[in-house]
């Protein structure tokens, strides 16, 4: 069983605008948005013969929710080279299913800069690919692209420990 450590001199939650991607072992650049993370499992429910008036309930399969990134547009095509992995105007022939699917990697940090969380996406891959979004001469906003990702599976990373702030 995994042993937890606890800060407890810590009052406050962590914030949620420092935070870092990685895909590759190398930090995605400009991500300023990520999706929550989220899973979901289904309620299976049964009736027992005896016990008519009884309903009982047990867990089924788990879902993962697709993940959303978003950063400003640059001249960065990482995130396009992602997605066409799985899409090429040269037809099936040029997609890659050798390398299509990646591990990433979600790293909370504290106002200090230390990681004090990370989570650990598996088998992801891109399934939707904003290259620009709505476009508009009467707005001042930052153009923006995004993927959502579908994954398999996530799980905290328990070599990342929370650390005594000064």
């Amino acid at each position: 069983m995994a042993q937890f450590t606890v800060n407890t001199t810590r009052f406050d939650p962590y914030k949620n605008f420092k935070f870092r991607v990685k895909w590759d072992g190398k930090p995605v650049a400009g991500v300023s948005k990520v999706g929550a993370l989220t899973r979901t499992t289904a309620v299976v429910e049964h009736r027992e013969g005896g016990d008519p008036s009884t309903q009982r309930k047990s867990p089924g399969r788990t879902q993962f929710e697709a993940l959303t990134l978003e950063r400003g547009v640059t001249h960065d095509r990482e995130f396009e080279a992602w997605a066409n992995k799985v899409y090429s105007t040269e037809g099936d022939g040029a997609v890659s299913l050798a390398s299509f699917r990646k591990d990433i990697t979600i790293e909370l940090i504290n106002l200090q800069g230390t990681v004090v969380t990370a989570y650990n996406l598996f088998r992801c891959w891109v399934t939707k690919y904003t290259a620009l979004p709505d476009l508009d001469a009467n707005g001042e906003g930052v153009a923006f692209e995004s993927i959502e990702i579908t994954y398999e599976g996530f799980e905290r990373d328990e070599a990342v420990v929370e650390v005594l702030e000064t």
